[in-house]
């Protein structure tokens, strides 16, 4: 007889604060992944885009893998803004959203 969710989970709990860190790991390499996308079709490099914007080619990679907690807003900007994008910085409470920038 096949299991029920409900009895399978009982027998293997979840923990949730790791699936919801796994989720977030996850969803910075998407977007990460994303924005290399972008700066191929701009047919641009990372070394293009950093002379662009004024950083080493290093700081691109960082950006490219997610890397963005130590990114000052006017690099992220410059990035997006190089390959043919803007940036928009939202504060978002509950169903609130406020752009900020």
């Amino acid at each position: 007889m096949a299991m029920s969710l409900k009895d399978f989970l009982a027998e293997h709990p979840v923990d949730l604060e790791r699936v919801e860190a796994h989720k977030e790991r996850m969803l910075a390499e998407v977007r990460a992944y994303r924005l290399r996308e972008l700066r191929e079709a701009a047919g641009m490099t990372q070394e293009q885009v950093a002379t662009r914007i004024g950083v080493s080619q290093r700081q691109v990679s960082k950006i490219e893998h997610g890397n963005l907690e130590n990114s000052k807003v006017g690099t992220i900007r410059g990035y997006m803004e190089a390959v043919g994008g803007n940036l928009t910085i939202e504060y978002v409470i509950g169903d609130a959203r406020v752009q900020i920038a």
